[in-house]
């Protein structure tokens, strides 16, 4: 991604607190640990598996996630690659710019933790990000890639972190490591369609705003990583994003956006202030729910008439552009052209007294010429 596409993107404090266990959690843990039990090697069925991150509570806890998302990423744990050092990777020409993210993403690490602890967990997060980039050299690192990469190593590892990262970076966020960002904005519009077709009322507000789709990007960008508070609900999100096939996090964003529809559409219709509000996820968006939606928007729209309907709109949206452009053109030539007032005004400032003079001599000359030339020329009988 080049300098001009570069996402600035703040980094939120994320709470790390785990309320208690509720009675259905336990017992979706205790059904997946039966699971591990009976499948050897702990290698639970890929069909099964995902059916578990999908439904309520997803994985449930950290234990079993980091057995299980490396399953989930098609990760072979057995035959992992030696990490390099990060003296190793210091020569790579994006290394200053992955070490000032990672510096900066120290509010997406555990509270509390010792100082030795934090800079060892930087130092592989770094490392991480530079493995996947070096190996991949057609792949670019953006802004917020960190943000992803810092919730796989804190939850499994600097190695499985890695692999995982690696697999995800060739399917799922292929086209976030482009050259530009134009597939990856393009991709974001998906969502107007689902948005369309579901609450036409809320897709004709949003469109009227001019909100585009910039607020969504961190959130795609990061499935969620940087614009959640909440440590418990981002893992959830990533129990399911891994379970679900490519671009589900567009069916995701288009469920918060029907969630919110009645206080979105209650929001002044201009731009500021529908992008603060969006830009913003609340703290208590009811995620179980929402996932529900997203998997049944992804069951009732296919990515082909989605396709076709965002071809349409990105037309409609140029013809708009240019009828825009054609206006300004109009308007720029009617305000360049002299008007008749305005001629009227300048032909009355050189009648001077003297021009007056000068303008009625020179009349009474060339009546004189004619009067001569047609007694001369025009007489009977002279062609």
């Amino acid at each position: 991604m080049g300098a001009d596409d570069e996402v600035k993107i703040d980094h939120l404090p994320l709470s790390f607190e785990i309320p208690p266990e509720n009675e259905d959690e336990r017992s979706k843990r205790l059904e997946i640990e039966e699971k591990l039990l009976e499948n050897p090697n702990k290698n639970i069925p890929l069909k099964e598996l995902c059916k578990l991150a999908l439904s309520d509570y997803g994985l449930v806890n950290d234990d079993l996630r980091r057995i299980l998302w490396p399953q989930l990423a098609g990760v072979d744990v057995h035959s992992l690659e030696r990490a390099p050092t990060l003296d190793e990777l210091q020569s790579h020409p994006e290394y200053n710019q992955v070490v000032l993210d990672v510096n900066r993403s120290l509010k997406r690490f555990p509270p509390g933790i010792p100082y030795e602890q934090r800079i060892a967990l930087q130092d592989q997060l770094t490392v991480l990000i530079l493995r996947v980039i070096n190996k991949y050299p057609n792949l670019r690192y953006y802004q917020g890639y960190h943000d992803v990469a810092v919730t796989f190593l804190l939850v499994a590892g600097e190695e499985v972190a890695y692999a995982i990262m690696e697999q995800l970076s060739t399917t799922h966020f292929s086209e976030c490591m482009e050259e530009t960002m134009e597939a990856t904005q393009r991709r974001l519009m998906f969502m107007w369609p689902v948005v369309q077709f579901e609450k036409p009322e809320l897709f004709e507000f949003l469109q009227r705003s001019s909100v585009g789709t910039l607020f969504a990007l961190p959130w795609y960008l990061t499935w969620f990583g940087h614009s959640l508070n909440s440590y418990k609900d981002l893992v959830r999100l990533y129990d399911y994003f891994l379970a679900s096939p490519m671009y589900t996090a567009i069916f995701v964003t288009a469920a918060i956006l029907l969630y919110r529809a009645d206080e979105i559409v209650k929001e002044d219709c201009d731009m500021a202030s529908v992008h603060c509000l969006l830009s913003k996820l609340p703290d208590d968006l009811p995620f179980e729910d929402i996932l529900k939606t997203s998997s049944k928007l992804y069951d009732k729209y296919s990515l082909t008439v989605i396709e076709k309907k965002v071809e349409e709109l990105i037309r409609l949206e140029k013809e708009q552009r240019q009828l825009e452009e054609k206006r300004k053109r109009i308007s720029r030539a009617a305000a360049s052209k002299p008007s008749y007032s305005a001629s009227k005004t300048w032909f009355m400032k050189i009648l001077t007294p003297k021009s007056v003079i000068v303008t009625t001599a020179i009349s009474i000359v060339v009546g004189v010429c004619a009067y001569y030339y047609k007694n001369q020329y025009l007489a009977p009988g002279i062609s």
